[in-house]
C-alpha cells in the first residue's frame, strides 16, 4: 500500500520535472517550462534582458517549490531521478553568495516579480566561484574578509547547462579579449541557469550567470571571474565588466534568445552597447575593419542602438561610477573600441578617464533614477541627460520579505483576499486599523517575528563566547562577556535595526556622536534599548571598516553609562537571511545617511512591509514613504540640494547636527513604545506602514513602470493587471 503510494506521489512530482536541449529542470511543468522557453526564442523579439553585475536570491528566504513540496508532504521518493532533486531542494547549500548588498538584492527582487506577474525576461550576470566574501568580526581588529567557498553544482535551483550538440559536455560561449597590440586572446564561459519561479509554479526568469572560473582560460581572466567587485587591480575591475558586456550577447545568440530590449541595471554591463554599436558599423560599413568608421558614423550608429537600451542609475555617490584610465582599457579591448569610448565616454573631470556611467547616459531610449530625490540630484549631477532621466522609485518583493508571521495574519482576515497576487490589497488595511482583533494579531506576529530574532542573536553571543577558548577571535559583542543561561537580550526591549554596506556616507555611527546624551535619553526615563547592527564594507573600503571598528568600540561604553540600559550588538555576516529576520523583528528601522547620497535604500522598504516603522533622514525612498508622520518619524537637515551637499569629504558629513536632531526625536519615539498612553499611536504607525507603504513599495508596482518603458506587448489580460500596479502610484508625480 505504502509503495503504491510513493509511485502515485512520483507521478505527480514528475508533473513538475521539464526538460529542452540544454538539460532537465525541476520545479515547473513542461507545458509551462516550453510556454516561458517559447516566447523568450520568439522571432517576434517580444522579451527583455535585464543584465546586472550581482543578483541576489538566496534560497533560504524564498523557497516556493520546498514550500510547496512540504505542503503536499513529499519531502522524499523513491524514484531516483526525483530523489535526486528532492535531496538538493532540502539537504543542498542555501546561500549563492553572488551578490554583495542592496543592488543584487533588489535584482533578485526585481525577477521574482517579473516571474510573479509572467513578464518575458531573461536575466544575465556572472557566476562568481568565491563569492563576494564572508565576514569575521574581531572586536580588537574589526572586520576580517574570508573567501567564500560554495559549490554551485549543489545548489538547488541552479541547473550547469547542456552543449545541445554534446550533451555530455558543458555549454560554453567564447569571448575574444584583446592586449594593447590587439592581439586576440579568447576566453570561455560556461553557462548556469537560476530558474527564479513564482509562488504558484507556473512561470519563471531564467537567470543565466556566466562562469568564466575555467582551467583552461587565460590566468587574467581566471583572477577576474573569482570575486564579485575585486578591486585589487584597476585591470580585474575593468576585465570583470568587459566579461559582463561582452557576454551577453554571445549566449543569448547560442540559446536562441531573440528579446529586442536590454535593461541595464546600473552601468556594469554597458560594454554591450559597444558590441551593439560594433555589429551596426560593420553592416553599415559593409566590412569588419571599424578603424574606417568616421565620427559621425559612430554616433550614428549609437543613436540606433540606443533604442534597444534603458538604464537604471542606482547612486550619486562617485565612487559608484566605473571610470577607466584609458591606458588600461586599451589593454583589454580593441583598438576600435578607443574611437567610439573617445566618443561617447569622455570624462569632464578626467580627460585622460573613460566614463562607463557617462557612456550608459549616452546610449539609451530612457534611463531612471531609483527615487525621485535620487532623480532631482541625477539631473543635477547629468544636466546635459536630464530631459530623460525620469524616476522609478525601488520596491521589494513582497512574498520575500513580509514573514510568515505577518503572512499568517494578512490570511486570516477576508479584507486582505488575494493579497499574495495583489500587494495593492494591503490598501485594505485602512478598515482594520481600529479592528481590536486585527491590532491584537499584528502585535502577537511581531512578538513572535522579535523572538525569532532575539533566539538567533543570543545562540550567537553565546556561541562566540564558547569560541573564546577554540578560535583566536575575541568575540565582537561585549555582551558576549555578559550572556549565560540566565541572563539573555529581552525581546521586548525596544530594538533599534541597522543593516546596510558599511560606507562613510551611510554613517552607522552618527547615533553615537555623543554617548552621554544618548545614555541619558535611556536613564532618565529608565528606558532600555537594545541596538542590533550589521552589515559589510568592501574589502578595499578602509574608511568603512574603520566605522565597524568604531561601533565594536563603543558597546562597552555605552553599557556602562546607560547603567546597563542601553546595549549595541553587532551581527557578523550579514545576509539575506539575517536581513529577514531583523526587519522583522526590530521595532524601529534607523537610516541616517547624509542626505542627498542615499539613492533609494530598500532595507527601510523591507522594514515598512511588516508594518516596522522607520525612523530616518529624509532622503531616498523614506521622502516618498515618510506620509507626514504617518508611518515613521524623520530627523536631520532637509532642504534643497545643492553641489555642497553631494560632497562625501568627512568634514561635510553633518555628524553634529544630525545627530543633535536624533537626540531630539528619539524619545518622542521611545514615549510611544513604552508610556501606555501613547501606546496606541506607535501600533497606528505600524498599521498605516501596511496601508501606505507596501502599496507603493513592492516590485510588483516597479515592474509595472519598467513596462511602461520595455514596450513589450502583452495580452490584454496581463497588460489590464500591469497597469492596476502601475496605478498605485506614479514614481514621477
Amino acid at each position: 500500500m505504502q509503495q503504491n503510494k510513493l509511485k502515485s506521489d512520483d507521478l505527480d512530482l514528475h508533473n513538475l520535472i521539464a526538460k529542452n536541449q540544454f538539460g532537465t529542470f525541476f520545479g515547473i511543468s513542461q507545458k509551462k517550462f516550453d510556454e516561458v522557453w517559447n516566447k523568450l526564442t520568439n522571432a517576434d523579439a517580444n522579451s527583455v534582458v535585464y543584465i546586472s553585475m550581482e543578483i541576489g536570491a538566496d534560497p533560504d528566504v524564498f523557497h516556493p517549490i520546498k514550500d510547496k513540496l512540504i505542503d503536499l508532504e513529499k519531502t522524499d521518493s523513491m524514484d531516483p531521478r526525483l530523489k535526486q532533486f528532492i535531496k538538493k531542494l532540502f539537504h543542498g547549500p542555501e546561500k549563492i553568495p553572488c551578490y554583495g548588498g542592496g543592488l543584487g538584492v533588489l535584482a533578485g527582487d526585481t525577477l521574482k516579480s517579473f516571474a510573479d506577474c509572467r513578464i518575458p525576461v531573461v536575466a544575465v550576470s556572472l557566476l562568481y566561484r568565491h563569492g563576494y566574501f564572508s565576514q569575521i568580526v574581531d572586536s580588537k581588529i574589526g572586520q576580517i574578509s574570508q573567501s567564500v567557498e560554495w559549490h554551485p553544482e549543489q545548489t538547488p535551483g541552479l541547473y550547469l547547462l547542456h552543449d545541445p550538440e554534446n550533451p555530455s559536455e558543458p555549454l560554453e560561449i567564447q569571448i575574444p579579449f584583446f592586449n594593447e597590440y590587439d592581439q586576440e586572446t579568447m576566453a570561455s564561459a560556461q553557462v548556469w541557469m537560476k530558474m527564479e519561479i513564482n509562488h504558484s509554479l507556473d512561470y519563471f526568469v531564467p537567470e543565466l550567470l556566466l562562469d568564466f572560473s575555467l582551467p583552461h582560460n587565460p590566468a587574467p581572466i581566471r583572477d577576474a571571474a573569482g570575486q564579485l567587485y575585486n578591486s585589487e587591480s584597476s585591470i580585474i575591475k575593468a576585465t570583470q565588466r568587459r566579461m559582463l558586456g561582452t557576454g551577453i550577447l554571445p549566449v543569448l545568440e547560442v540559446m536562441g534568445i531573440t528579446s529586442n530590449t536590454l535593461h541595464l541595471n546600473e552601468q556594469h554591463g554597458v560594454v554591450v552597447a559597444l558590441q551593439l554599436i560594433a555589429e551596426e558599423l560593420q553592416t553599415t560599413l559593409r566590412q569588419p575593419d571599424l578603424s574606417k568608421a568616421t565620427d559621425d558614423q559612430i554616433i550614428a550608429a549609437a543613436d540606433k542602438i540606443a533604442e534597444r537600451l534603458v538604464y537604471t542609475i542606482h547612486t550619486p555617490v562617485k565612487a559608484g561610477h566605473d571610470r577607466f584610465n584609458k591606458s588600461v582599457y586599451a589593454g583589454i579591448s580593441h583598438k576600435s573600441c578607443s574611437h567610439i569610448l573617445e566618443l561617447l565616454a569622455h570624462d569632464e573631470d578626467s580627460p585622460q578617464s573613460y566614463n562607463f556611467t557617462t557612456l550608459a547616459m549616452r546610449v539609451n531610449r530612457t534611463a531612471n533614477s531609483v527615487s525621485r530625490l535620487h532623480r532631482d540630484v541625477t539631473h543635477k549631477q547629468f544636466p546635459g541627460f536630464a530631459k530623460k532621466i525620469t524616476a522609478i522609485t525601488n520596491g521589494v518583493h513582497h512574498l520575500t520579505w513580509i514573514s510568515d508571521a505577518r503572512a499568517e495574519l494578512f490570511d486570516s482576515f477576508s479584507e486582505l483576499t488575494n493579497w499574495r497576487d495583489n500587494p495593492g490589497v494591503l490598501q485594505n488595511v485602512k478598515n482594520l486599523k481600529n479592528n481590536s482583533r486585527f491590532r491584537t494579531y499584528l502585535l502577537r506576529a511581531w512578538e513572535e517575528d522579535s523572538a525569532i530574532l532575539y533566539d538567533y542573536v543570543n545562540a550567537m553571543l553565546l556561541q562566540h563566547r564558547n569560541q573564546m577558548t577554540s578560535t583566536w577571535i575575541d568575540p565582537p559583542n561585549h555582551y558576549s562577556n555578559i550572556i549565560d543561561g540566565d541572563t539573555k537580550l529581552d525581546p521586548a526591549v525596544f530594538t533599534v535595526g541597522f543593516a546596510r554596506r558599511f560606507s562613510t556616507y551611510k554613517r552607522a555611527d552618527l547615533i553615537f556622536d555623543n554617548l552621554d546624551t544618548l545614555c541619558s535619553i535611556a536613564v532618565e526615563n529608565n528606558w532600555p534599548i537594545n541596538f542590533l547592527f550589521s552589515g559589510k564594507a568592501h574589502p578595499a573600503d578602509e574608511p568603512g571598516k574603520s566605522v565597524i571598528k568604531l561601533i565594536l568600540d563603543y558597546q562597552k561604553e555605552l553599557h556602562v553609562k546607560s547603567k546597563g540600559l542601553v546595549t549595541l550588538i553587532f551581527i557578523p555576516n550579514y545576509d539575506m537571511l539575517i536581513a529577514k529576520m531583523m526587519v522583522a523583528g526590530v521595532h524601529i528601522w534607523l537610516n541616517n545617511p547624509k542626505r542627498p547620497l542615499e539613492a533609494s535604500g530598500t532595507s527601510g522598504m523591507k522594514a515598512a512591509l511588516n508594518g516596522v516603522p522607520n525612523l530616518s533622514i529624509m532622503d531616498g525612498w523614506w521622502v516618498e514613504g515618510y506620509h507626514e508622520g504617518l508611518t515613521g518619524w524623520k530627523f536631520g537637515h532637509e532642504g534643497p540640494v545643492d553641489e555642497a551637499d553631494l560632497s562625501e569629504s568627512p568634514e561635510a558629513l553633518l555628524y553634529a547636527e544630525d545627530s543633535a536632531s536624533f537626540y531630539q526625536t528619539l524619545p518622542k519615539v521611545l514615549e510611544e513604545f513604552y508610556e501606555d498612553e501613547f501606546r496606541s499611536r506607535f501600533i497606528d504607525k505600524a498599521i498605516m506602514n501596511l496601508c501606505l507603504n507596501i502599496p507603493i513599495f513592492n516590485t510588483h508596482r516597479m515592474a509595472a513602470e519598467y513596462l511602461q518603458k520595455y514596450q513589450l506587448k502583452l495580452p490584454s489580460s496581463l497588460q489590464s493587471r500591469m497597469d492596476d500596479f502601475a496605478a498605485l502610484y506614479n514614481s514621477n508625480e
